[in-house]
Order: structure tokens, then sequence, then C-alpha cells
């Protein structure tokens, strides 16, 4: 079974067969084309010290990259990362910035502040910079796809991830954030068998990483990423179902990297027949076959577009490397955003803004909790948030007198004793409960007491409310008896 089938049989009747026309094959095709044509010019410049970052190659996986940015439109939104320059392609980006970002030049859409992929088009292209830590990007793009519905757009963002960046914390935060937002949100998950020197199989558990789209109740699909016809009828479908309210999305495209990490990793790991198999599974090549097969592309069509590439990427290389450094005083400018003279920052409504305002947008900022009621805040408003019955700030004292805890119960023992030594702890009392007593008493210390005498109890304040004198008791109290007391409560009961 091929991975498109694998595809067909998972997402059942839902995979549309839509019917792609000549122009939209060939655009595909030359996009594909255009991507590895413009990596192996930086891979050139980049052995000519011309490079001043890192260098990271798609190669094997444009079809990923290409057919899903062409499933959206020119209003959406797309976040990419190190391998996604044919996504930077399709939306409009020209060589030219690729190069001279790539390069530090003055005229780099970063001014020379960058040497990689961290640059993007907020105005007009739509597009927002990679950022390194693998995985942020979903939350973000979350964040963008609710800000689009919100405002009225009716835009789609989309982000891309890898396999080894899909087993970060933050992959599966920003997935649930955006499946509890119900975001219009799609991500790819590129899966090129290997992160860095890590295969899949010692990173997960699973056959198909589009599974974990099951944990946070959203749909997948599994996409045979080398077949790019493939890739954009599955990612159209769902750019238009998150579109519709159906989102987020999680799209699995099965791939290969065909090249290391970076120009510095000769990713001698990979087995050479695991190698061999996908290079025989070239997705230019793939497309090609079926062009030509279907009389979508002869050799005259073939040439002109190769002529169109070649044309450009001498031009926009040209350009690149006879453009300046930047100067030594652009280093202190431009470090963090100030605002407007930055760029302009404000909403852009395409709705009538009192749709999500007050009056028609109002509910009662409350949440009833069965068995706690409805909360008040401080100023005798409906907290928004609450769990119980909450007071205002004028009723707090009371409040708290009423729910404070009563002191400790006195406990009284009942013995059976003599007589006489009643009578004698009550001479004592009476005479002389302030002096000291070296002694016990001889009647007292020969005979066991009848009356009934307060036990110790733990707090302070009842042993004094109990004893109503200041002086020191003149005797101690009666040793234990071997019967059990009887505990009785005290009449009276006092409050801290």
């Amino acid at each position: 079974m091929t991975v498109s089938q694998a595809t067909r049989l998972l997402t059942g009747d839902r995979m549309k067969n839509v019917e792609l026309s000549r122009q939209q094959h060939l655009d595909l095709y030359y996009h594909m084309q255009l991507n590895r044509a413009v990596e192996d010019t930086m891979v050139k410049l980049f052995r000519q010290n011309k490079i001043v970052g890192g260098l990271y190659s798609s190669l094997g996986q444009e079809a990923v990259s290409v057919g899903t940015a062409s499933a959206l439109e020119k209003k959406d939104w797309l976040a990419p990362m190190i391998r996604n320059i044919g996504a930077l392609l399709v939306k409009g980006v020209p060589p030219r910035d690729i190069f001279t970002q790539h390069m530090a030049k003055y005229t780099s859409p970063t001014l020379g502040k960058d040497g990689t992929s961290h640059f993007g088009d907020l105005e007009d292209l739509h597009i927002v910079s990679p950022i390194s830590m693998l995985g942020d990007l979903i939350p973000v793009m979350t964040g963008v796809a609710m800000a689009g519905r919100y405002l009225g757009q009716k835009i789609v963002a989309m982000t891309w991830i890898g396999d080894g960046g899909s087993s970060t914390g933050v992959f599966h935060e920003g997935l649930n954030f955006a499946a509890t937002q119900k975001a219009p949100f799609v991500l790819v998950l590129e899966n090129n068998g290997w992160a860095y020197s890590t295969p899949v199989k010692r990173q997960v558990p699973i056959e198909n990483l589009a599974d974990r789209a099951k944990a946070y109740g959203i749909d997948s699909y599994i996409v045979d990423g080398n077949d790019v016809a493939d890739v954009y009828t599955t990612a159209k479908e769902a750019v238009e179902r998150a579109r519709n309210g159906e989102g987020p999305i999680l799209i699995e495209a099965k791939t290969f990297r065909r090249m290391g990490h970076a120009q510095h990793d000769p990713a001698e790991y990979v087995p050479k027949d695991q190698r061999t198999y996908w290079e025989e599974r070239d997705p230019i090549l793939l497309h090609e076959k079926f062009l030509t097969a279907n009389g979508f592309l002869d050799d005259a069509t073939k040439k002109e577009l190769e002529a169109k590439m070649d044309a450009i990427l001498t031009k926009d290389r040209d350009f690149a490397e006879s453009s300046p450094m930047p100067p030594p005083e652009l280093a202190e400018k431009g470090v963090y955003c100030t605002g407007d003279d930055c760029h302009k920052i404000a909403p852009k409504w395409e709705r009538d803004k009192s749709e999500v305002m007050p009056p028609k947008s109002s509910i009662d900022a409350s949440w009833m909790v069965e068995g706690f009621g409805r909360g008040k805040s401080s100023g005798g408003g409906v907290a928004p948030i609450h769990f119980g019955d909450t007071a205002q700030s004028e009723e707090r004292k009371e409040v708290e007198e009423k729910l404070s805890p009563e002191t400790p119960e006195e406990v009284v023992t009942e013995e059976v004793i003599k007589p006489s030594a009643a009578k004698a702890v009550a001479a004592k009392s009476k005479n002389g409960a302030g002096k000291k007593n070296g002694g016990k008493d001889a009647d007292a210390s020969k005979t066991k007491p009848t009356a009934k005498v307060a036990a110790k109890v733990a707090a302070k304040p009842a042993v004094k409310a109990t004893a109503k004198s200041s002086a020191k008791p003149s005797a101690k109290p009666a040793a234990k008896s071997a019967k059990k007391p009887v505990a009785k409560i005290a009449a009276k009961k006092g409050r801290r």
C-alpha cells in the first residue's frame, strides 16, 4: 500500500477528488524547481564563504512546502521554518531577498541584522518570521488565526513543524490551545525520518504522528510528502475546512531529508539503502513524469520554465553579491519595535466592530458552580471567575468574625473521692490561692478528690477564663485516676 492510498483510507470519503488544471500542475512544478535552484545557488555561495549563517537544505522535501503553501490564499498567513523556502517563493518572496538575507547584506529584509531565515512580511505577504525554538510558532500562529477571526478577515494561518519538533512541550500545548479555541489553523508536520541524527522510531512509539491529533479531538491527514499534487489537494481541503470553522487540522507529510541537518552535517548516520529508496522518489522527477505522461509538459515548455528561472536567479544573485554590508551605525537601530515609527500597528477590521462589542457580545461574566452559587467582586459586581460565594469588601470583617473558629471547649473530669479532700481543696481556694505552697496538702495527698477539677486545655485563654484569678495556683491538679474520665462540655464558651 502506498502512502497516498493509506491517506485516502484514513480520511475516508472526506477526501475530495480535486482535478487540477494544467496551469496549476505547471505552477507546482515551477515552484519546486525554483525552490531547488535557489538552494543550489546558496550552496555555491556557502562554499565561497559568502553565506555568513547556517544553511539548511530541503532537498527531497520541496513538494511539502510548495504543495501546502499553494493551498493558501493571498490574505492567509504563514510562518515558515528552515526548510520551507518553497513556501516563501509561493507566497511571493523574490530569490534576492533570500540571497541577501543569508548573506547579511544591507539590502536584505532585515538590513543585514540576520544571517539566516529569520525575516517576514507582516504588511503585504502576511509572513511571520521563523522562531528558532521549535514548536513556538504553533501558539503564535494560533493567535494570528484567532485575531483574524475576531476581525472578520476569514483567514487561515499555517505553519510547519518537523518530526523532532513534535516532541516538544509547546507542540502539545499549542495544538491543544488551537483545538480548544477551534482556531482556523493548519499545522503541517514534516516527517522526514530524522531529527538531526535521531530516527523517528527512537523518538516515538507510534507509526503515524498524525495520530497525536486524536488527543486534542481534531482531524488529521496523512499524505505522501513526495507527491506534490496529493499534498496540494489535501492541504486545500484542510485549509477550506479550517476557514469554515472545522479547524484546527493536522497534516502529516511523510517524506525524507536527503541532506544532513545543515551544510556541516554529512549525514553518515543515514543507511545507504534508505537514501537510495528516497532518491528514486524525488518529488520533482515524480511530478515531471506525471506531467509528461498527461501531456502537460513538453520539451518546449520545460525549456521555457528553465530559462525563466535562470534569468531570475542570475539577476538576483548578482544583486545580492553587489549589495553592501550594513553600516556600523545601524547596529543600535531597530533592536526593538518602537511602534508606528517601526511599523504601523493597528487592527484591520473587516466586520462591524459592534458585532464583537457590548451589548451584542455581552454575556454574564460569571461562572455558576453547582453547590456554590454566584460570587461578587469587591466592588459589588459579579466576579468574572469564582468558585463559591464571596462577599463585598465592606462585609469582609463581619464575615471573618462569623467564620473565625471557636476556642477549644473546657473539659472536666469526674472522679469518685473522699469528701474530706473536697473540703481541703475548697479551703485552700478561699484562704491561700495566691500564696506559695511548699508541698501537697497532707489530707489531699492521702485521699482522692471528690470535687470536679478543671483539666488542662490546649488554649491558654480558656485556662485563664477558668481560673479567674491572677494568683498562681497553690496546689497541683490531682493525680490521674485509674478510672476513665467522663468528659463534659463546659457551659462557658469563648471566642478568640
